[in-house]
């Protein structure tokens, strides 16, 4: 549950200011059909805004909660990108390892080049690279490439009946979608990074995050499936029409967007709640609720620390994840044709190098991620402070996650 803990003044927000919030989001649920949101928001470690608007399902008449349950996406990658990272302080391996050194099924990985040609990769794909999307993967919604339809046509990512290990042999089968380092672009690798943390650390994913996260940090609604005595409070899902498995192109998705993102969806085949031992990706999967993402975010905030003192990973670790990997020539980095000025990326995150260019309020050395279906999370660590925005609508062309972001900087008043 969340628990307000401090006066926003008392941490130099304002309370009048916060409560711009309320209107902003209320309007998105009444008028603009996101049927339902919760945010929050800490700073100097102490909670001083969260609220919840609308419903986690309409139809039924069940309004958004406190404990509500959510599908995050790839707000799965900070994780198991953290996840590794812990390995790395165990030096188990190095950022420019190749990743056939551990995952021998890459050590043939064809690329396919623009003229159809299967050529060698011109150097291994490394560790770093699947961290940074530097690494030739790509993903099955991408509308760019040719790669990106072969991924579609075997059920790549989709196949919830696959293990991890599974996938990792489907894929470095297929190509490359370009040599590894030669752009960046959003792809699957932090997949190849979970399967990373299992042959590391030789436990199944989802063991390792529950040992090494989720059970310091107290995150108990957190993990790859929801108990069905649970499920009452997981949110349904709203939003864009179901693409997987069908050809598209760019303009589909956005006409698709565009047409149906008050549209309720069902997700159980893709992302089902009831198989945690076989349904453990990296890239998507958790499910969380907004005080357990909150406390991995504050986590990160505190340089590492858990509620208790204890150092889950070291502060130098994490500087080294936030701070940005990408050569300056590949960026802007782009998501399906869309740039991202004053942005670099980190390890496994996006972190905010030139705040003017990036046109949106914030301090350079802020990191964080999204999810698909609208869940969002930043940490700023020269404000010391964090922010959370949950939602289940799947890729729609509203952004009330901007707006939240805009109206809580603007009530820092110190």
């Amino acid at each position: 549950m969340v628990t307000i803990k401090a006066e926003p003044e008392s941490v130099g927000m304002s309370s009048e200011r916060l409560a711009r919030i309320a209107p902003v989001m209320e309007s998105y649920v009444n008028e603009r059909g996101v049927v339902g949101i919760s945010t929050l928001v800490s700073r100097r470690g102490e909670v001083v805004h969260a609220e919840r608007f609308g419903h986690q399902d309409r139809e039924a008449g069940v309004p958004m909660s406190d404990d509500t349950i959510f599908r995050i996406y790839s707000m799965t990658k900070p994780v198991v990108s953290t996840a590794l990272m812990m390995l790395h302080e165990e030096a188990v391996f190095q950022l420019e390892h190749p990743v056939m050194n551990h995952l021998p099924a890459f050590k043939d990985t064809k690329v396919l080049t623009a003229d159809g040609q299967l050529v060698d990769q011109n150097r291994p794909m490394d560790v770093r690279d699947v961290l940074t999307h530097t690494s030739g993967l790509t993903y099955d919604f991408m509308a760019d490439n040719p790669v990106a339809a072969l991924y579609r046509e075997v059920g790549l990512m989709h196949e919830a009946t696959r293990t991890l290990a599974e996938i990792m042999d489907v894929l470095a089968e297929l190509p490359l979608a370009f040599q590894p380092g030669e752009r960046w672009h959003y792809s699957v690798g932090i997949d190849v990074a979970a399967r990373l943390v299992e042959v590391l650390s030789g436990q199944p994913l989802g063991d390792f995050l529950r040992d090494r996260i989720f059970e310091p940090l107290g995150m108990t609604d957190t993990g790859f499936g929801v108990a069905d005595d649970q499920l009452h409070r997981l949110s349904a899902m709203y939003g864009l029409p179901d693409l997987v498995g069908k050809d598209y192109t760019a303009d589909d998705l956005v006409a698709a967007a565009l047409a149906g993102f008050n549209e309720r969806i069902d997700v159980s085949e893709t992302y089902p709640t009831g198989t945690p031992d076989v349904f453990q990706r990296g890239g998507l999967g958790l499910f969380s609720t907004l005080a357990d993402y909150h406390k991995f975010a504050q986590m990160l905030a505190d340089n590492g620390r858990g509620p208790d003192g204890r150092q889950l990973i070291g502060r130098k670790t994490l500087e080294l994840m936030h701070r940005n990997h990408v050569p300056t020539a590949l960026l802007p980095f782009e998501i399906m044709g869309i740039p991202n000025p004053g942005l670099g990326f980190g390890l496994g995150s996006r972190v905010l190098l030139d705040g003017g260019r990036f046109a949106g309020t914030g301090s350079d050395g802020e990191f964080g991620w999204a999810g698909a279906a609208k869940t969002y999370y930043w940490v700023d660590p020269a404000e010391d402070l964090v922010g959370v925005f949950m939602s289940q609508y799947m890729t729609g062309v509203l952004l009330p996650d901007r707006d939240f972001r805009s109206l809580v900087y603007q009530a820092i008043v110190d």
